[in-house]
């Protein structure tokens, strides 16, 4: 099923600020929030996808990207992006908690906190991990057809020896002092609501609700360590430079057993040694010497399949446009595939021999060779009018 417009699941239009994206996510997440509709997954579900949207929209770069590329340029065609079954309600609460006052749910003044509702169960451990960022070279040949590429990537990983948790034996654990064992905290915050009671994760043992009393001494209680990850990315057909595609949980891991950062890939392209891109087109740039393109021939041309004939008529003016349809790119968004534009330049020699100069001086005499455009010749921008309509 087609992923639902971000806006649209807002109900805000494109135009919107930041502070009118704000309050439409939080109107939406209060009405589907869990803690009011337990057990019912419709309303989970809707829940999700305003955080999906809210997390793409209230980020400028995210924006930009969604606004230029639709779902593909925020990992929507990528494996463990943001979206999907791997969302979490610990993931929306995590990083979006400032929307209901930093704890996460508004409700658990209501619903009891602790002993009730959802907020005696939604614990975090430990810290989030950070996201690594990559570049990933494309030649136009694999943005084409797609690719899967395999890379090593160093980067944060649990720790072998006390299994993430930080602590050098089970022993070496206590229950947090400051929140006796809960992961929260409770605070008192003024929002235009009035005063609300929230929750917020525990400063002292980061939300795991335990204090560890020995670390671990391959980690020294931090519960990562430095490793390395091949990892396997695959790009969809028809992404552009400057996109940038995400991999849920493959960043760096957690510390103290909290949940891992994103891989952000950046896409680049490699310069084709013949063709340039422009959007879905495919441009080559074909030089004839005059004769060829008075008596017109016959040529081979590169393509991204490889290379094809085509023949040039007698008379071929300079700046022609030739097309071949569906030879272009595909559209990351299965709009369809461009074409491949050849656009026609008549050499004209640098250097001439004495032999090529007196050929030339009987040919300029010639009528034929004088100028005469015609209505269908037109000029550059009638031509690409033309073949654009």
């Amino acid at each position: 099923m087609a992923k639902r417009d971000y806006y649209e699941i807002l109900g805000v239009p494109k135009t919107a600020d930041d502070a009118t994206i704000k309050k439409a996510y939080r109107k939406i997440a209060m009405k589907y929030h869990p803690d009011r509709n337990p057990d019912n997954k419709e309303a989970e579900e809707k829940f999700k996808e305003a955080a999906e949207s809210y997390e793409i929209l209230s980020d400028k770069d995210k924006r930009a990207r969604y606004d230029r590329f639709g779902h593909a340029g925020v990992g929507g065609n990528s494996r463990g992006g943001f979206s999907g079954g791997g969302m979490t309600m610990e993931d929306i609460f995590a990083q979006f908690g400032d929307i209901f006052g930093e704890g996460g749910s508004p409700f658990e003044s209501f619903f009891g906190g602790a002993g009730g509702g959802r907020g005696g169960t939604r614990r975090a451990r430990g810290q989030r991990g950070t996201n690594l960022r990559i570049k990933v070279k494309l030649t136009l040949e694999e943005i084409a057809n797609g690719v899967t590429k395999k890379i090593k990537v160093k980067k944060k990983t649990p720790c072998t020896t006390c299994s993430g948790s930080g602590a050098k034996d089970s022993t070496s654990v206590a229950t947090c002092s400051t929140c006796k064992g809960s992961g929260y905290v409770r605070q008192v915050k003024s929002t235009f609501l009035g005063q609300m009671q929230t929750t917020i994760n525990c400063p002292s043992c980061s939300g795991s609700g335990q204090m560890i009393t020995a670390k671990c001494s391959s980690c020294r209680g931090d519960g990562t360590i430095q490793g390395e990850e091949t990892i396997e990315l695959e790009i969809p057909a028809g992404v552009e430079a400057g996109m940038q595609l995400s991999m849920r949980g493959k960043g760096n891991a957690g510390a103290k057993g909290g949940a891992n950062g994103d891989l952000l890939i950046n896409i680049e392209e490699v310069p084709h040694d013949h063709l340039h891109r422009d959007g879905m087109n495919v441009i080559y740039e074909l030089y004839l010497n005059f004769a060829d393109a008075a008596l017109g021939t016959s040529i081979e041309i590169p393509t991204i399949t490889g290379r094809a004939k085509m023949k040039i008529p007698p008379g071929t003016q300079s700046g022609k446009i030739f097309r071949m349809k569906g030879k272009g790119l595909p559209s990351v968004q299965n709009y369809g595939v461009g074409d491949q534009l050849i656009q026609v330049n008549i050499w004209t020699p640098k250097k001439l021999s004495s032999k090529d100069r007196s050929l030339l001086e009987q040919m300029k005499e010639m009528p034929s060779f004088n100028p005469d455009p015609g209505k269908s010749d037109g000029g550059f921008f009638d031509r690409m009018k033309d073949f654009f309509a």
